[in-house]
């Protein structure tokens, strides 16, 4: 047999091997082989919503709140586990306060908010009141 006998022969036997390992999955699918199952077992493997890091792909599993609405301040600040209120500081009864800046004294100090018995101070001092 010369050479191109052999290169016949050889192209016929692996023809016939592939049409063997075709005819094997012809049954369920013509797509091929398929890919390797994911393991559901490891909750990283599979599609993710982004890349590992801080950014938009995290955001979507932030589900918890840690904070909730406080009674004395109004603000979200109040720590559900710890009880205690990040902005006021409530349940305490000193109004939490730290001479960091000038703007957070600003933002509470006296006249920010209802003054409901300061405002009457100076009616009930003034000159034109006789206390008799």
């Amino acid at each position: 047999v010369g050479k191109a006998g052999r290169e016949q022969e050889h192209d016929a036997e692996a023809e016939a091997a592939f049409s063997n390992f075709l005819g094997d999955q012809s049954a369920c699918c013509s797509a091929g082989p398929r890919p390797p199952r994911l393991v559901a077992s490891n909750p990283r493997v599979g599609v993710a919503m982004g890349k590992a890091g801080k950014g938009t792909g995290s955001f979507g599993k932030r589900r918890n709140k840690s904070h909730t609405l406080c009674n004395r301040c109004g603000r979200r600040s109040y720590h559900i586990q710890k009880g205690r209120c990040s902005y006021c500081g409530f349940p305490s009864a000193k109004i939490r306060g730290y001479n960091m800046t000038l703007k957070s004294q600003r933002r509470k100090t006296t006249g920010t908010g209802r003054m409901r018995y300061l405002k009457t101070m100076p009616r009930r001092f003034s000159v034109w009141n006789t206390w008799s």
